[in-house]
């Protein structure tokens, strides 16, 4: 059963988003842009449109899904496109990176807004954002961007049930970030680089592992780490499992593969760096 404070959430986001009259989502596909988005079209109707970024760093398999979604809900959708590696100092990986990536993205949804005469953007970050190295949040609060699921208090497992309680595919989907989450800090990202991790995340999705992350060390992309779920290591560590990992990861273009013992989590490229730095 829907836990009472979740429902109580989900009538004061429905009531923030009654507050918008228009209102433009910053639409990726995944799990909490998903959510908002169809919240959104519930209280808005017309008056939503879903702008979605594409780039070398956005697989093509999430622009599939989110351009299903909106033909499926009758939802207007723009796809803009947004290429990072040509926005001055990205390539380079600083830890800004995110901000100098959300800062265009938001200009574009903007401009597209205003066209289209629709009131604010929005977009999904919830309040389990608010406690790791954020720098994109910053791009939000500069350029009044909006933060439905944040202001309703709402946080990842209360967006899971409330998408499953909607019926939304997406309620156990696994957490996916930016392609260029996926390099360490100073590191240069490049195309070739990007399309060497989505290679990889897709081959062991289609495997079937359910998280995944490829995480690419060296300047040139040699050295993989892959994370998975701790419950899932016994499946990796099969012997023909493991063998034809190793394989395709070289075909792929990796040297040296090797599991990282922790597992999965979100942003571990901001391990090594103190918030308080920034």
């Amino acid at each position: 059963m829907m836990q009472t404070q979740t429902l109580r959430k989900y009538e004061k986001l429905k009531e923030i988003l009654s507050g918008y009259g228009s209102v433009a989502v910053a639409f990726s596909g995944g799990v909490d842009s998903t959510f908002l988005l169809r919240a959104a079209h519930d209280v808005l109707g017309e008056n939503v449109i879903a702008v979605t970024a594409r780039s070398c760093s956005f697989p093509e398999r999430e622009l599939n899904e989110a351009t299903a979604f909106c033909a499926a809900y009758g939802i207007r959708h723009f796809i803009t496109d947004s290429e990072e590696l040509d926005i001055e100092g990205f390539a380079q990986n600083p830890r800004n990176r995110c901000y100098l990536c959300k800062s265009e993205l938001f200009t574009k949804i903007g401009d597209i807004a205003r066209r289209e005469g629709i009131a604010c953007v929005a977009e999904g970050s919830n309040t389990d954002d608010e406690g790791d190295y954020r720098p994109g949040l910053l791009a939000v609060s500069e350029q009044g961007v909006k933060s439905p699921l944040r202001e309703a208090g709402l946080a990842k497992d209360d967006i899971r049930a409330l998408s499953r309680e909607l019926g939304l595919a997406t309620w156990d989907k696994q957490s996916f970030a930016c392609l260029s989450s996926r390099f360490v800090y100073g590191e240069t990202i490049s195309e070739k680089k990007l399309r060497m991790v989505d290679r990889a995340e897709q081959f062991l999705l289609d495997f079937g592992f359910t998280q995944v992350r490829v995480r690419v060390h060296g300047e040139e992309g040699e050295q993989a780490r892959i994370e998975i779920l701790p419950a899932e290591f016994p499946k990796l560590m099969e012997n023909e499992i493991r063998e034809t990992v190793y394989s395709r990861f070289s075909e792929i273009g990796f040297t040296y593969i090797s599991l990282d013992l922790q597992g999965y989590r979100t942003g571990s490229m901001n391990e090594t760096i103190s918030v308080e730095r920034m």
